[in-house]
């Protein structure tokens, strides 16, 4: 039940060994003007790992994160890390917000603030959040697991109950990725402890098979036409993206030798996503490579990899949830959520669609991300 302080301190002969390996590495040939289709391209990665061996100051990076309050704690077994940032206002709501795969709580760097003294930033008093933002075990500094069946529902229950050790007897719930999944399942199991469930992903909300048109009759000519373009995109992401999930699904400790002992492997395995699922305005490159270095110098990229593995084999159906629950969709995610079936297991009741973004809106769009959720959660 013990919470002990915490502070990102990796030592320097680490941080140099990394610069050294990213010193010899060996570099692929490539098929000349394919761009890319086969990948991430070879110049486009050299560049960036020369950038982050000669020029990305981790040691600034590593006082950045450290200027949060974080602490570990066990719960279930398995080491969680977090940051808790209190707000100066008096009334201000709990808030637990949870990162996805590739990424962490160095995501929500350009939303803490905002969302914890919103006055400091232009911003009405009301409302103000004390944010929880854990890592999920595996990933990063809550890594490495050390036993099977962390999958989202253990993970809901697990921060669950970090909640309750903090005091937080009702809170707020945000996520995207593996967050939003996280956060669906503590809003349905708890939901006399959940004010409401903020989500910029919803699971299981797309068109997975070809609608019909006795499925597609019902709806409206928007909801028609959103519907079929859902499904080309999923179906897209079938033909063409979806390689990086089967391998995690099914071998992670075979993936995790080349992501933990080569630099670059690392890189490109999470630069590609950062890349492919982004929107137009990119993430900016010292993010992506703080992400990158806390998998790297944590060893968890088959630890954060094995989540996949743990949802097929220990996962359960999707159920329904009766949490108030709002989606703030950014069109240039992986897919495209559809409102009617999204209502057949979730309690809609905000849902916003917004003109730009991607699979990473704290880091693309933040004024946006925190503007949706202080209005949701002013609703309430």
């Amino acid at each position: 039940m013990s919470i002990e302080s915490f502070r990102v301190e990796i030592p320097q002969g680490e941080v140099d060994e990394l610069r050294a390996r990213l010193g010899v590495t060996r570099w692929p040939e490539e098929l000349p003007g394919v761009g890319w289709d086969y990948g991430v391209p070879v110049g486009y990665l050299r560049e960036l790992a020369e950038y982050w061996r000669d020029e990305y100051d981790w040691r600034a990076a590593e006082a950045r994160i450290n200027e949060w309050e974080q602490f570990t704690t066990t719960i279930d077994g398995a080491r969680v890390h977090f940051a808790h940032l209190r707000s100066p206002e008096p009334d201000a709501v709990p808030l637990l917000i949870t990162h996805g795969w590739p990424g962490s709580i160095v995501e929500f760097q350009e939303i803490a603030g905002p969302l914890t003294d919103p006055r400091r930033y232009g911003g009405e008093a009301r409302p103000a959040f004390h944010l929880v933002m854990p890592s999920i075990p595996g990933f990063t500094l809550s890594g490495p697991t050390r036993e099977t069946g962390w999958e989202q529902v253990r993970v809901a229950r697990a921060f669950a109950e970090l909640m309750a050790r903090l005091g937080y007897e009702r809170y707020g719930v945000q996520g995207g990725d593996w967050g939003a999944a996280i956060s669906r399942e503590i809003g349905r199991l708890y939901p006399e402890r959940v004010i409401g469930v903020h989500l910029n992903l919803i699971p299981g909300a797309g068109a997975t098979s070809e609608p019909t048109d006795d499925e597609l009759a019902p709806l409206s000519p928007e909801e028609r036409e959103r519907t079929v373009a859902s499904w080309r995109r999923f179906e897209g992401w079938l033909e063409e993206s979806q390689g990086y999930a089967d391998l995690q699904t099914t071998r992670p400790q075979t993936l995790a030798y080349a992501l933990t002992d080569s630099p670059v492997g690392q890189l490109a395995w999470i630069a590609e996503k950062f890349e492919e699922w982004s929107g137009d305005g990119g993430i900016d490159r010292d993010h992506l490579l703080t992400n990158v270095s806390l998998y790297w110098f944590t060893r968890t990229a088959g630890s954060a990899g094995r989540i996949y593995y743990e949802r097929k084999h220990w996962g359960q159906p999707l159920e329904p949830s009766t949490a108030p629950t709002a989606l703030a969709d950014f069109p240039q995610d992986n897919f495209i959520p559809l409102r009617h079936i999204a209502e057949r297991t979730n309690n809609i009741v905000r849902w916003t669609e917004y003109p730009r973004g991607g699979h990473f809106p704290a880091l693309e769009e933040p004024d946006l991300l925190v503007t949706d959720i202080r209005a949701f959660f002013a609703s309430l």
